[in-house]
């Protein structure tokens, strides 16, 4: 029995389920929120789709399809089955964790997931750390039901899923088979790439692009010109009257440089500390990186925490990536 026949044939025992998606959420844990739940609710189950933050103003429009909403713990006793999409540790679903701890809730949790190094503490998991995206692996397992249950309003959402965690289908994680994905929910979207496109990264604001400006003014070159970090603070926000979410995508710029293997965004505007995007383009593994950090993620694109202040996060960062280069290059000799 596969993971998803699995899911499928246990899903039966079940009414009201909710959907939990990773806080700080983006375009894949949304897109595959919004799908799943449309899906379910299809087959005839009540689902509620949670989470803590708001979502990005660019992926905001797939709330049209299905709402998400902010838990309370009122909402969460009603569920006989919680979901958590996009993510593989608990931690990563914000005040969910604790509300389990609370209330000593021993009923199902599940996960769909595509990151390295799931923990264990799921009943059931479709994990697949080769996949493009969860909003992948929700296609199959639709697919699997029924195919005929993908709509215009999943395929979007799917869709959007797969493009915003891969690149726009440019990293080493799309397969033929990604590709061929793409197609059929285009198809049964009937709508084209550009009109996704544009709305996810065409509609940035004066402000978003004073703040790239300074940010892009913030570049610093470590290793030899192999390690670029680029930083946002609390105090540029404010200069440009922005929010957090307008940093997206910020550390492609600094990972396009000529020769830079692997690039770090901090965004110094929290008050618990500095929270940390790294990316590479080389055999650097971020996700090791990240975990010396209490992070993780993929081997080409990761997230990490550190306590702060911004100077002593770069130092610390940039010693654990020169010392993967150093592993790298006495691998290589």
């Amino acid at each position: 029995m596969t993971m998803f026949s699995r899911f499928l044939k246990k899903i039966q025992k079940h009414k009201k389920i909710g959907v939990i998606s990773h806080i700080r959420p983006d375009g894949d844990c949304i897109g595959s929120q919004v799908a799943i739940s449309i899906w379910l609710q299809k087959k005839g189950f009540e689902v509620t789709a949670f989470n803590d933050d708001e979502v990005p103003e660019n992926v905001r429009w797939m709330l049209e399809f299905f709402p998400v909403i902010k838990p309370d713990g009122q909402q969460y006793k009603a569920c006989d089955l919680f979901i958590c999409l996009d993510g593989n540790s608990l931690s990563r679903f914000g005040m969910f964790e604790e509300w389990l701890k609370e209330n000593e809730y021993n009923g199902p949790v599940w996960m769909i997931d595509h990151h390295p190094n799931p923990q264990d503490h799921f009943e059931l998991s479709i994990s697949v750390v080769q996949a493009s995206s969860t909003c992948e692996l929700v296609y199959k397992l639709i697919q699997e039901d029924d195919a005929a249950l993908i709509d215009e309003d999943i395929a979007k959402a799917l869709y959007t899923g797969i493009i915003t965690d891969t690149g726009s289908l440019q990293f080493e994680s799309v397969t033929p088979e990604t590709v061929e994905i793409v197609a059929d929910l285009l198809r049964i979207g009937k709508f084209t790439p550009n009109e996704i496109i544009e709305i996810i990264y065409s509609n940035r604001s004066v402000g978003q692009l004073n703040l790239l400006s300074k940010a892009l003014q913030s570049i610093r070159m470590f290793e030899d010109n192999q390690i670029a970090v680029i930083f946002v603070t609390k105090e540029m926000l404010e200069e440009t009257k922005t929010s957090p979410a307008d940093t997206e995508g910020f550390v492609s710029y600094p990972l396009s440089i000529s020769g830079v293997k692997a690039a770090v965004l901090m965004k110094d505007f929290f008050d618990d500390g500095v929270r940390i995007s790294l990316r590479s383009r080389s055999n650097i593994d971020v996700n090791k990186w990240a975990r010396e950090l209490n992070g993780g993620g993929h081997k080409k694109a990761a997230g990490a925490w550190h306590k702060g202040p911004l100077d002593a996060a770069i130092k610390d960062v940039i010693q654990i990536g020169a010392n993967q280069l150093g592993n790298i290059e006495t691998t290589s000799d």
